[in-house]
């Protein structure tokens, strides 16, 4: 084991709540492993041993984020997080296929699965926007995670109004899908794009909302005003 891993491990065993650990579970459906303590905490650490890791090769740390997934841990998934956003000045396009094996192969939950996507394979869009088309593919994953990173993915650049058509193209793929955590993914999409284009969204939604379910519509309209809402939640005739 390398060295940076294992004294991160000392480091998170040794913060450990039992009380944090037991409360974890109430937020997600599927069960979780953790060492129990607040995200925050754990992203302090993740930025405390960045500094020696950060010298290395990106394949380097690549193979030590590898490690940290391997181990199943909540907040292990929590440090590589935080680290591979830092890498995102680094980044090639062929990166894309690291993070697909990365939430393929070790993500179980909606906060690994977002914590990644947000930020680093959000990062490496806005960078290589071609790269797109990789996250449709992943819409026809059998993996929910997989499904819910091709939304959450587009996340922060639709919050500063970037992507819209491929939002809508990501949505229509995900439109139907029948699970209700990817539902609340191109939901959430959605509503981060209503910021900068309400009345596109709205339009969006009312085209779709036959077919839209109740938990991704509820999602996307969060953000708009009272009387779009409600016209929005009219049910059909």
């Amino acid at each position: 084991m390398d060295p940076v891993v294992e004294a991160i491990r000392r480091e998170l065993a040794a913060r450990a709540d039992p009380d944090v650990r037991e409360n974890a579970q109430r937020f997600f459906k599927e069960e979780v492993r953790c060492y129990g303590m607040k995200t925050a905490t754990a992203t302090a650490i993740a930025k405390k041993y960045w500094k020696e890791v950060k010298p290395r090769e990106k394949k380097d740390i690549f193979a030590l984020c590898e490690d940290l997934y391997g181990s199943g841990m909540m907040e292990e998934a929590f440090v590589v997080s935080a680290w591979a956003p830092l890498l995102a000045d680094r980044y090639e396009p062929g990166d894309i296929t690291v993070f697909r094996h990365w939430i393929d192969t070790y993500i179980t939950n909606w906060a690994a699965c977002d914590g990644l996507c947000n930020h680093a394979v959000g990062d490496l869009i806005v960078r290589y926007p071609g790269e797109i088309e990789e996250l449709k593919r992943w819409t026809q994953s059998e993996n929910r995670w997989m499904r819910r990173a091709a939304a959450v993915s587009l996340v922060v650049p639709a919050r500063r109004g970037e992507f819209l058509a491929e939002a809508f193209d990501i949505a229509n793929l995900l439109l139907t899908d029948g699970d209700d955590l990817v539902q609340k993914g191109y939901g959430w999409l959605l509503k981060e794009a209503s910021r900068k284009h309400t009345d596109e969204v709205f339009s969006y939604v009312m085209a779709n909302k036959r077919a839209m379910p109740r938990t991704a519509l509820r999602y996307a309209i969060e953000l708009m005003p009272k009387e779009l809402r409600a016209e929005a939640m009219k049910k059909e005739r």
